[in-house]
């Protein structure tokens, strides 16, 4: 403890921090605490995708959308723990379960495979205590149990109140209060998910409510996190009652790494306030691996610069055309459901120019076809089109009127242009999202619906 204190000593002698220390420093703690907290956890993204996405917004490479939701809720509830810290209000169970909404977003369901081959599944809640037991699989092939949902709420309160008498006492030291905190927070694993995020959370709040450097656990010593809390299982025992009460003697080893954790974040923190590098040695690998990846999306992307080509018009019309169709036709039946139309007809059409006239019909076209004169529309095509005309409803008090409907993709030599309320130009290879066809399709539907107002 010696050394903890002396470092703490040396740190705050060194304050205030230039600006720009502050800044590089606080910007390296962000990434990190994100970064590995997440990566514990199973998260997939890389460091430089944490980096771009949390610095800059923007997304690289293939990326799974809930682990890229999930890193930005991350950060969300790092900067609503300190804002909570900095606050004189104690630590209350509404908080966490605040933070823990907010790293969640909201319920989920998780299915499961049985042994046996029977599916299962069950909701994970967000911002509420578990309705379900859980528990783990020791390395020795034993089921460790947490805390019951009947036995959760009143132990979570238990924890609660320690740990805000306890504060005030002042009788444990800082490493003391986090470790034995984090421990008895994991022995009763309250929520469904996200337990271990809430707990590294929450032993920063207890240090930044404290004027301490934050921690970060690394993702690379994780078998070391793991290992510590494991060992002080075997001196706790493990009635989850037990380990939601154990005593700071009790878990030692514990104790030791998270002051392994606070004495590397003093040493980062001091070098930063005597303006020294606080890079570390995998800092400069994760860097060369942004470097090298970025280089490879710029091959990628020089690569990427398609020119018209009948590939290019077989892949619009799989991945954009009929399934923009899809939900025209769909929508059409719906209206057509309800008004009973005397007269209803659509057609898609390839064409040679930019015009529809002259178009070859094509509604059941598929790629790999070896009809000569859908292959010779295919490689010379400007343009493809849906148009569709909805003649006199059957419906008592209608007047004799006919809606009629286009919708059209142009051909350029370098690029080609999706109509609708995207009016916009794609690259050859890139294609509107399923959010912008379905933005498409519910214009589509809009402008039919306005049309019969109107006219009816």
């Amino acid at each position: 403890m010696a050394t903890l204190e002396q470092l703490y000593t040396e740190w705050k002698s060194l304050q205030p921090l230039k600006d720009e220390d502050q800044l590089r420093l606080n910007q390296k703690f962000m990434l990190e605490f994100n970064y590995n907290s997440n990566h514990i956890e199973g998260n997939t993204l890389t460091y430089g995708q944490t980096e771009l996405l949390l610095l800059f917004g923007k997304v690289v490479d293939a990326a799974n959308m809930k682990d890229l939701e999930d890193m930005k809720a991350s950060n969300v509830g790092l900067n609503m723990m300190k804002e909570q810290a900095q606050s004189e209000y104690p630590l209350t169970e509404t908080f966490i379960r605040q933070l823990h909404q907010t790293i969640l977003r909201e319920d989920y369901t998780v299915y499961r495979q049985l042994p046996g081959g029977q599916q299962t599944s069950y909701v994970v809640h967000a911002g509420i205590y578990k309705t379900r037991p859980n528990s783990v699989i020791t390395r020795t092939g034993e089921r460790f149990e947490y805390a019951s949902p009947e036995e959760t709420p009143a132990l979570m309160t238990d924890l609660i109140q320690w740990y805000n008498e306890e504060e005030q006492r002042g009788v444990l030291s800082l490493a003391e209060l986090c470790a034995l905190f984090h421990y008895r927070y994991i022995r009763i694993h309250p929520f469904e998910d996200g337990n271990g995020r809430i707990a590294r959370l929450l032993v920063n709040f207890i240090l930044y409510r404290h004027d301490y450097p934050m921690i970060v656990v690394q993702s690379s010593d994780k078998e070391n996190y793991l290992n510590a809390l494991s060992t002080c299982d075997g001196f706790v025992g493990t009635a989850p009652s037990t380990g939601s009460h154990a005593e700071i003697s009790q878990i030692g080893p514990f104790v030791e790494y998270i002051e392994k954790c606070m004495e590397r974040a003093l040493n980062t923190c001091i070098k930063a306030a005597k303006g020294q590098s606080i890079e570390e040695d995998d800092d400069f690998m994760k860097e060369l691996k942004i470097l090298e990846r970025q280089k490879k999306q710029d091959i990628a992307a020089e690569a990427s610069k398609l020119h018209f080509s009948k590939e290019e018009v077989w892949n619009i019309l799989e991945y954009v055309y009929f399934p923009l169709v899809e939900g025209f036709e769909k929508a059409i039946h719906t209206a057509n459901d309800v008004f009973r139309f005397s007269q209803m007809q659509w057609y898609n059409l390839l064409s040679k120019t930019k015009e529809m006239r002259g178009g070859l019909h094509i509604n059941q076209v598929m790629r790999g076809t070896q009809n000569s004169q859908i292959m010779d529309f295919v490689n010379n095509a400007q343009s493809m089109w849906f148009g569709c005309e909805l003649m006199n409803p059957m419906h008592p008090t209608s007047m004799l009127f006919q809606i009629e409907k286009r919708f059209y993709i142009t051909f350029f030599e370098d690029h080609y242009f999706v109509d609708g309320i995207l009016n916009k130009n794609f690259p050859y290879g890139k294609y509107p999202t399923e959010e912008d066809k379905q933005k498409i399709v519910a214009q589509f539907k809009k402008d039919i619906l306005e049309e019969l107002k109107e006219k009816m």
